[in-house]
C-alpha cells in the first residue's frame, strides 16, 4: 500500500501449514521519484548492500556513515539486507531519509537452507544492478546471487590482521573459499593498504582489489570541551588530571597487557595520571587484565568504563588517546580522536601510521617503554603545543579521511561497473 510519498509494507503473515520461512521485513522504503528511476531502468533497485547485523563496531559505523552520505549528498536508490534483525546501531538508519532497511531474519549459524531460500527470493524481487556483500560471508553470498540476477557484485574487506590459527574449521574454510572466490568478484573494495598486502598473501586476487580508506563525520566528531568535562565528572576525573585513554573491543589483538605496562611506567613518572580503557569483552579476559593492573600498582588510577555510545564526549575527556594493538587495518577510534582534536600515540600496525602521519606519534607494536616515552612526550608538551598538535590532527582527517570523500570514491567506483 502507498502512504502519501512513502510506501510501506508490512510483515506477511503466514497461515498454519503454509510455508514458515521468515519472510524479508521491509522497514522503511523509497519515494515516488526513486520509484519512478527504478521503472526506468526496468524495476532495477539502483544498490543492494548484504551485511551481517548492525552491532556496535567500526565496520558497521562507516556502513551507516556510507549510506547516509549516499543519501544526503546523491539521493540514490539504496537498499540495505541484514541477516539479522536489530543490532545497537539499527535505530540510526531511521534517520537516513529514504534509506530502504529489509531484515532477512537468520535464526543463527545453522539456519542454512531456509536463509539462503529467503535471500534468493528477496535478492531476485529488488534485482540490483550491484550487490555489495559487506565483509564476511556476506561476500560469498553476494557473489552467488549476484549472478543469479545478472547483478555486478562488490566485495567489502575490512580487516588486516586475519590470522587463520585463531580461526575455528568453519571460519577457516569460509577463508579459503572466498580467497578462490575472490576471482570472480567484479570489485573489491579495502579500506585499508595493510588489509590488501594480507589478504593477497593469503590468496585473494590482487587485480579485483583497490583501497578506499574510512571516513570520519568530522561534524559528529569535533572539539567539544563542555561534553569532555561532563564526561569526567562521571568518571570522577578532575579537569587538571592527564588522562591517557584506550578504545576499542575488549580482544587480545588490542594488547591491553602492553598498553598496562606503558600505563604503570607513565604512573612512576607522573604519579596523578589516570588511565581509561572504553569497550568491553570476555569477562575472563577483562579479570585477567583487571589483575595485571593490580599486580603493576596502577589498580587505582586505571578506570574500566564498559561500553559507551557517546564516544564524541569519549574523545573529548582523554589528553591523549592510545592504541597499542598488534593487529589494525584502518583504525577508526584514532580518526575519530583526531578529529576531536586529540593527539594520538599508535603503534605502527595496519594503516595506523598512514593515519596519523606526522600529526600524532607511532611506536613499534609490543614495546611497553616505546609507548610510554611517546605518551609522557606528549603529556609534557605545553597546552598550546598540544592544542596546536590537535589541530593539525583534525584537519588532516578533513583532508584526507572524510565521509565526503568515502561517499564520493565509493560510488565513483560502484557507477563505474553499472
Amino acid at each position: 500500500m502507498t502512504v502519501g510519498s512513502v510506501e510501506a509494507v508490512v510483515h506477511h503473515r503466514v497461515p498454519e501449514g503454509r510455508d514458515t520461512a521468515p519472510r524479508p521485513q521491509i522497514l522503511l522504503v523509497s519515494n515516488p521519484r526513486q520509484q519512478a528511476k527504478r521503472a526506468r531502468d526496468g524495476s532495477r533497485a539502483r544498490l543492494v548492500i548484504l551485511h551481517r547485523k548492525l552491532e556496535i563496531g567500526g565496520a558497521e559505523r562507516q556502513l551507516i556513515e556510507f549510506v547516509r552520505g549516499v543519501r544526503l549528498q546523491r539521493s540514490d536508490d539504496v537498499t540495505l539486507v541484514s541477516f539479522y534483525e536489530g543490532g545497537e546501531l539499527f535505530a540510526e538508519t531511521s534517520t537516513i531519509d529514504g534509506l530502504r532497511t529489509m531484515s532477512l531474519r537468520k535464526r543463527g549459524r545453522w539456519d542454512v537452507l531456509p536463509f539462503l531460500f529467503n535471500t534468493w527470493r528477496t535478492i531476485h524481487r529488488l534485482r540490483p544492478a550491484v550487490l555489495y556483500g559487506y565483509q564476511g560471508v556476506a561476500n560469498e553470498l553476494a557473489l552467488l546471487m549476484g549472478r543469479l540476477v545478472g547483478a555486478k557484485v562488490v566485495w567489502a574487506i575490512r580487516q588486516s590482521d586475519v590470522d587463520l590459527k585463531r580461526f575455528d574449521r568453519l571460519e577457516r574454510l569460509c577463508f579459503r573459499a572466498g580467497a578462490y572466490l575472490s576471482r570472480f568478484a567484479d570489485l573489491i573494495i579495502v579500506n585499508s593498504e595493510s588489509g590488501v598486502r594480507n589478504h593477497v598473501a593469503l590468496g585473494y586476487a590482487p587485480d579485483r582489489m583497490i583501497v578506499i580508506s574510512n571516513g570520519i563525520d568530522t561534524s559528529r566528531f569535533r572539539p567539544d570541551p563542555a561534553a569532555g568535562r561532563s564526561l569526567r565528572r562521571e568518571w570522577g576525573i578532575g579537569d587538571d588530571v592527564p588522562v591517557v585513554g584506550i578504545v576499542g573491543r575488549l580482544h587480545p589483538v588490542k594488547d591491553l597487557e602492553t598498553f598496562l605496562r606503558a600505563a604503570a611506567l607513565v604512573h612512576a613518572r607522573l604519579p596523578h595520571a589516570r588511565f581509561v580503557y572504553v569497550g568491553d569483552g570476555a569477562a575472563s579476559y577483562k579479570i585477567e587484565l583487571k589483575r595485571l593492573s593490580r599486580d603493576l600498582g596502577i589498580e587505582d588510577c586505571m578506570l574500566w568504563a564498559g561500553s559507551e555510545l557517546r564516544m564524541p564526549a569519549v574523545m573529548n575527556a582523554l589528553d591523549v588517546l592510545c592504541s597499542s594493538s598488534i593487529g589494525e587495518g584502518f583504525p577508526n577510534v584514532v580518526g575519530e580522536a583526531m578529529a576531536c582534536g586529540r593527539p594520538c600515540v599508535v603503534t605502527d600496525v595496519g594503516d595506523s601510521a598512514r593515519l596519523v602521519a606526522d600529526c600524532g606519534i607511532v611506536v613499534p607494536p609490543r614495546s611497553p617503554d616505546a609507548l610510554s616515552d611517546a605518551l609522557l612526550s606528549v603529556l609534557a608538551l605545553e597546552p598550546e603545543r598540544r592544542r596546536l598538535m590537535g589541530t593539525q590532527s583534525r584537519k588532516r582527517v578533513e583532508e584526507h579521511f572524510s565521509v565526503s570523500r568515502l561517499v564520493t570514491e565509493t560510488w565513483s567506483a560502484l557507477e563505474s561497473l553499472a
